[in-house]
């Protein structure tokens, strides 16, 4: 790790690189990630150094509470190739990678966690891939033994649900941990939905792609972000906002019922020609509670859809920089207030 102070030994200062456009971008996300960075930080700088190419670092704070900025600050002035962008507050994950994707100014840009997961001496093969030709280069994550039964079975739940449901096929273990070609970068500018979801939208946008497969490092420090409800919200804002079967499968749902109900209007109707009547209001009492569950659960997959139409109609910026370092692009222009 490098003494804290001391400049790393390939490092330049700004005015070294000022002339030279970076060839490859590394973008990197954190939130309240003041321990990870330094070592993140010496890791890269190693790796990047003997690919032979000009690069920078990205490193985007997305509204962090601990000392995560007064870092990227000191790296900065360390190394002028490490560039920082301080997000108003946190918009999450997605929104912070995006950010930084518009923002980097590579032809070539690798984007992984703070986290050291995502492991940088994998950057080279997605470079090699580049190289032959790829446009995107995706990864796919192979679980250590340590990973608990439940997070192994509900990746590949979701994974499964969100392929069948989309239309965009994700293989399971696919991260965000991935290299894009400058065309790519300028793809995923031009679309303008509000719910991000960057795994779905890569794998949709196309271009030719190659895979590459890395094991899934121990987190250097700190705790993961990414608790149950928000891996729980992330599922459900991806499938619903690549697919309108949850919508359809309200409609299936609809006729189903409707046919039991019309059965059992049947069976009243009969009943009473017959001269038998139905004895208790227990049958009556659970057939409307059926039906009015049905019809609220529903309500509910409408009024989502109709949710994030009022979020789409509203315009607002996905994302708002507060500071940067580093960044050429002035503050507050149509780049970083782009929707």
């Amino acid at each position: 790790m490098e003494i804290a102070g001391e400049m790393h030994p390939n490092s330049q200062s700004p005015r070294d690189v000022a002339g030279s456009a970076p060839r490859i971008s590394i973008v990197v996300p954190a939130y309240n990630e003041e321990g990870n960075l330094r070592t993140l930080y010496a890791e890269l700088a190693d790796v990047l150094h003997a690919l032979k190419m000009p690069w920078e670092i990205v490193l985007v704070d997305d509204g962090s509470t601990d000392k995560t900025w007064e870092e990227i600050l000191a790296l900065h002035q360390r190394d002028g190739r490490v560039k920082g962008l301080r997000l108003s507050r946190n918009f999450g994950h997605q929104y912070a990678l995006f950010a930084g994707l518009t923002h980097a100014t590579g032809d070539a840009v690798v984007s992984m966690d703070a986290d050291l997961q995502h492991p940088p001496h994998v950057i080279p093969e997605l470079v090699d891939e580049w190289h032959k030709g790829s446009k995107i280069v995706h990864t796919v994550r192979m679980d250590r033994e340590s990973t608990s039964w439940f997070k192994r079975v509900a990746s590949r739940l979701f994974y499964r649900v969100y392929s069948f449901a989309s239309g965009v096929e994700l293989e399971n273990g696919m991260a965000d941990f991935r290299l894009l070609d400058r065309q790519v970068i300028a793809g995923l500018s031009q679309l303008r939905e509000e719910e991000l979801f960057l795994r779905g939208l890569v794998q949709w946008i196309g271009f030719p792609s190659s895979k590459v497969a890395f094991l899934c490092q121990d987190r250097l420090s700190g705790r993961s972000k990414y608790t149950l409800g928000k891996m729980v919200k992330l599922a459900w804002s991806s499938i619903t906002s690549f697919s309108i079967i949850p919508l359809r499968v309200g409609l299936l749902i609809g006729i189903l019922t409707s046919l039991i109900s019309f059965g059992g209007i049947l069976y009243a109707l009969g009943s009473d020609l017959i001269g038998f009547v139905v004895p208790g209001w227990t049958s009556i009492v659970s057939i409307i509670s059926f039906l009015f569950g049905i019809l609220f659960i529903m309500l509910g997959i409408i009024g989502e859809y109709i949710g994030r139409i009022l979020m789409e109609v509203k315009g607002r910026p996905r994302f708002l920089v507060s500071a940067q370092v580093g960044i050429e692009r002035p503050l507050g222009d149509s780049g970083a207030l782009e929707r």
